[in-house]
């Protein structure tokens, strides 16, 4: 490499020609087409059961996690069982508001074992998402792989 104005070799590390003092043009670097994840595709996917469909709407929205199918479909199966599980809970506490006695009784345990089975369930997509598994749901998996 030669300097421009006075024709003097250059290091390929240096910013100014030692022999006139003239600043050296470097070569444009090519910006990344992509910025770099911060979490690997596993962890991100697994990232987004933690709050539910807030995460999972977190993780849709952001760069680059937004492109990958992996973090995609765990994105859309955690909004989706997250609204499934609000609907079930509501059915169920308006059916708990009418229940007479001893069926109220019955009803709220239901709803507690429902509710350790949902927590569960919640455990379970976390730990597959983090071991690279697509893991589907019955219903819920399958809208989430259209979606994805």
């Amino acid at each position: 490499m030669h300097c421009t104005n006075c024709g003097g070799a250059l290091a390929t590390s240096i910013t100014f020609c030692p022999s006139c003092g003239r600043a050296i043009a470097q070569p444009a670097t090519a910006p990344s087409a992509q910025p770099a994840p911060a979490l690997h595709s596993n962890a991100a996917g697994s990232l987004c059961y933690v709050l539910g469909f807030l995460t999972g709407i977190f993780f849709l929205a952001m760069e680059p996690y937004k492109q990958d199918r992996f973090v995609r479909f765990h994105a859309f199966q955690s909004i989706f069982l997250s609204v499934a599980w609000f609907v079930v809970y509501f059915v169920l506490g308006v059916a708990l508001a009418v229940l007479p006695g001893f069926l109220w009784r019955v009803g709220w345990m239901m709803q507690s074992l429902l509710g350790l089975l949902f927590f569960l369930l919640w455990v379970l997509l976390m730990y597959k998402a983090y071991n690279n598994e697509r893991f589907r749901l019955p219903v819920i998996g399958d809208l989430a792989a259209k979606r994805a």
